[in-house]
């Protein structure tokens, strides 16, 4: 059974392992042949002996997983994948095991544990505010908070607020709606309507922060990298007694208006090494989205 969950559906895990490392695999019975470069079929062995161990405790193997073994021991040879993918953050409402499925995930999981603040700077799809989120919704779980407070700048991002029909809220509303997705995948969505109605969780722009401290509080600023200066200082000087902030970006798509510095970047420089901050970066290489659009980022950055 566990031999058939190595090699996949048609073999198809073995077809995968074979695009991904440039090897020829073959089975027969419950061994596995492997035909290529020297350093190819070391680095397959490793990967195939982490994926055993992997199943062996009991982890549902899938394609994506496959993807993020071998970008992971590729990079860091010496790494335990059960250390990684065994780091349960949340069950999800739809009993989805939410985990890190990189190393710099797991560094920034690990950050946010140990600190009041962390930033998780980087590209689309590298599962910072998501993960965040999921850290929140546990922690309030656990009871170690009262409240999740989510928060995003409205930047128009090459379109108009004033253009967007009804008031305020509504107008800002579109720019929040990440942080309410992210939110429904981690509980139900009546559950969750439930815990916004009783103020458990707020989402708000960032300009609605101004003149208040949050206390017992897990809070996340998403898109920081459209604060300016002044809101970003503003925005960290809420935190209160027994709360904890996680504030994610990408440095690569500020949409301020030209000549206006980013607060992120600000704060990048400023709070480096400061005692109770972690600040963890990701690149392409950490994308856990179709593996389409680590193609796309990585197209980008040449570009």
């Amino acid at each position: 059974m566990m031999v058939h969950a190595l090699l996949g559906q048609h073999n198809s895990h073995l077809h995968q392992l074979e695009n991904l490392l440039g090897v020829r695999l073959g089975s027969r019975g419950n061994d596995i042949q492997i035909s290529g470069a020297k350093l190819d079929v070391e680095l397959t062995e490793l990967v195939l002996n982490q994926l055993v161990a992997l199943l062996q405790k009991g982890y549902p193997l899938y394609p994506p997983d496959i993807d993020y073994a071998v970008n992971i021991l590729r990079s860091h040879s010496s790494i335990n994948l059960t250390d990684i993918f065994f780091d349960t953050v949340l069950v999800s409402a739809r009993n989805k095991y939410i985990a890190p499925k990189s190393l710099a995930q797991k560094e920034y999981i690990d950050a946010i544990r140990q600190n009041d603040v962390a930033f998780g700077v980087g590209p689309a799809g590298t599962g910072k505010t998501y993960l965040a989120m999921a850290l929140a919704v546990a922690a309030w779980q656990k009871k170690q908070v009262n409240r999740i407070v989510l928060v995003r700048p409205a930047v128009e991002a090459g379109e108009k607020l004033g253009f967007l029909p009804g008031d305020i809220a509504e107008k800002v509303n579109p720019y929040l709606q990440p942080l309410y997705d992210a939110l429904f995948d981690m509980v139900e969505r009546s559950k969750g309507q439930e815990m916004i109605e009783e103020g458990i969780v707020e989402v708000a722009p960032l300009a609605f922060m101004r003149g208040r401290t949050l206390n017992d509080s897990f809070i996340i600023l998403d898109e920081a990298q459209n604060t300016t200066r002044e809101q970003m200082k503003m925005f960290l000087t809420r935190l209160g007694f027994g709360s904890k902030a996680v504030v994610t970006g990408d440095v690569t798509q500020i949409d301020l208006p030209s000549g206006r510095p980013s607060g992120l970047l600000d704060a990048l420089r400023i709070l480096d090494g400061l005692d109770g901050i972690a600040i963890r970066r990701f690149s392409q290489i950490d994308v856990v989205r179709h593996p389409i659009v680590q193609r796309i980022v990585q197209a980008y950055e040449k570009a």
